[in-house]
């Protein structure tokens, strides 16, 4: 499992809860920084994604040589 892909899924969770912590104090600062956390967090999770995809599919080509 790539780093980005931790990392990611840990923004996406601190997003989460910066989201909550808005939406229950009302603060629409804190909520947005909380959605754009999770915005962030998704790509980096994708990116990480496609890094263990290619890294698959070269392993696989070795194997086949």
């Amino acid at each position: 499992m790539d780093k980005d892909r931790i990392t990611g899924a840990a923004k996406q969770v601190k997003g989460a809860i910066k989201n909550a912590a808005g939406k229950l104090t009302g603060d629409a600062k804190l909520q947005a920084e909380g959605k754009a956390d999770k915005v962030e967090g998704k790509v980096q999770n994708a990116v990480g994604s496609t890094k263990d995809s290619v890294r698959e599919a070269v392993r696989d080509t070795k194997r086949d040589f």
